[in-house]
């Protein structure tokens, strides 16, 4: 069956499908407002009347090329081209603006396949495993999960611990924005329709990352006109050495950890993971100072973890038939239209189809690297392009990109509001992060919570009495702890 899989890929029409979606991955992943999910969307019809496991290989393609292309934008243009590429911004932009745009470019690039790699062996040799697993996780877990993310927020609260935790509940109340889950409530509606369905997070980021920095832009129009300096493209390999990738293993293996746990677990998704790998390597870190600044061990950890969530989020998909995220729903209506029951006994049924998958992913992540990596003079080249020209079309993609998530105008004009709040977080120094990250986890946290009393008849101490719950809770309590006394020490520090 493995020979079978391997030979079923290995044709010239295959290879070629893997290709198409993987280049188109890439473009979708790179320009802010589409993602992978609409990638394969777009390209799940075009599937139907392909052989199955050549109709399968090119939404693989489409699936590694969309969460890998966000990289491109999230360091060139400090926009997240995709959500899981929201820690990227943080390091690799500064970067970019550093002279360093290649080598972030280099580093992601080399991460973004290694993390995909690692994902991939842990989906073929341990995801039976794995997958029960998630079997024991209720509701109650995932809100302790969602509790412990929640405390990253402290981490990247950056100077000032309450304007930090201030723009975290702004984020979580903006979650709370439409139909309440479970009931269908509505709230913070104000009696405008358009707001029962709440805020998209792509016009979100679309709006605190991209419309913010135009706007402020505008600002300082004598900048305008300035044409930017001829960018030197100087890169050794992937822009790392030896030595620095063997000081950056545990980083890797952290992330990637990271990133199969949070896609094995459904629902939660890669810009969690790559937020929770990114603190995780500045909690660890001997100069945590430096990141923000632009150093590769925030693109490393970012980057590693989004592109693990891949083949962690195929892991409960295929031995389980529970998709983890949106993209993954889309792949589970396509194996099913081309004849594929996903669950236990697929390695019975498929077992040929399955490997062929398991193929597919490994020459998809070969081509992500191969492509990625020879475009990076033309991807580096976007920093040549004048300010006043290169600004105007960002924004009109920026439109495009919050048009095309839900076909509204209001997505429009709402991403001009946030362009407006990302403004006045700057000018009251307010972190922008912590509003995203209290957004994502906002909603996840409400809905487990209320499944999980609903289940046990509105008892608090069933939070307690699960030993994966608790113990979630009392890491989560530790790394308050442990956040108030770095706050504690470093205001002590200023003082003397």
């Amino acid at each position: 069956m493995i020979l079978q899989g391997i030979l079923l890929v290995f044709n010239p029409a295959c290879l070629g499908l893997i290709l198409l979606g993987v280049l188109v991955g890439i473009i979708f992943g790179s320009i802010p407002g589409l993602s992978a999910t609409m990638a394969v969307v777009l390209f799940l019809p075009m599937s139907f009347g392909m052989d199955p496991i050549n109709g399968i290989s090119l939404l693989v393609g489409l699936y590694l090329g969309g969460i890998s292309g966000g990289l491109i934008s999230a360091i060139l243009l400090k926009i997240p081209g995709t959500p899981s590429s929201i820690a990227t911004v943080f390091d690799g932009g500064p970067m970019a603006d550093k002279g360093e745009a290649g080598r972030a470019l280099g580093v992601g690039i080399l991460y973004s396949f290694i993390g995909g790699l690692i994902s991939i062996l842990a989906l073929v040799f341990i995801s039976p495993t794995l997958a029960k697993v998630t079997l024991v996780f209720t509701p109650v877990e995932y809100f302790a999960i969602a509790i412990f993310s929640l405390t990253i927020i402290a981490s990247l609260s950056g100077k000032s611990l309450l304007k930090g935790l201030l723009g975290g509940l702004f984020g979580i109340a903006l979650s709370m924005v439409g139909m309440a889950p479970l009931d269908s409530l509505t709230r913070f509606t104000f009696g405008n329709y358009q707001l029962f369905s709440g805020f998209d997070i792509v016009v979100i980021l679309i709006g605190m990352f991209a419309v913010t920095d135009i706007m402020q832009a505008g600002f300082e129009r004598k900048h305008l006109a300035d044409r930017m300096r001829k960018t030197t493209f100087e890169l050794k390999g992937f822009g790392i050495t030896l030595k620095e990738f063997r000081g950056q293993i545990v980083n890797m293996v952290r992330s990637a950890l990271i990133g199969i746990g949070i896609g094995i677990l459904p629902g939660i998704g890669g810009s969690t993971a790559g937020l929770l790998a990114y603190t995780a390597e500045k909690n660890s870190s001997k100069h945590p100072e430096k990141f923000g600044t632009g150093i590769i061990d925030g693109v490393i950890a970012s980057e590693t973890a989004n592109n693990a969530v891949i083949g962690g989020s195929l892991i409960p998909l295929l031995t389980m038939g529970i998709p983890g995220n949106t993209v993954t729903a889309v792949f589970l209506g396509g194996l099913i239209i081309h004849g594929i029951s996903p669950g236990p006994l697929i390695f019975m049924k498929s077992g040929n189809i399955m490997y062929g998958i398991f193929t597919a992913l490994v020459v998809a992540n070969v081509f992500m690297i191969v492509f990625e990596y020879l475009g990076l003079k033309w991807f580096v080249k976007l920093l040549d392009v004048p300010k006043h020209i290169l600004l105007p079309i960002i924004m009109v993609l920026c439109v495009v990109g919050a048009f095309s998530t839900s076909n509204r105008i209001f997505d429009v004009w709402s991403v001009f509001a946030f362009g407006l709040v990302g403004l006045l977080f700057k000018k009251i120094k307010i972190p922008s992060t912590p509003l995203i990250i209290g957004f994502i986890l906002g909603s996840m946290t409400e809905v487990n919570l209320r499944r999980a009393l609903m289940a046990s008849d509105g008892n608090w101490a069933v939070f307690f009495t699960r030993p994966i719950s608790l113990g979630f809770l009392a890491v989560a309590l530790i790394s308050v702890v442990m956040t108030l006394r770095k706050s504690a020490a470093a205001l002590k520090e200023e003082e003397a």
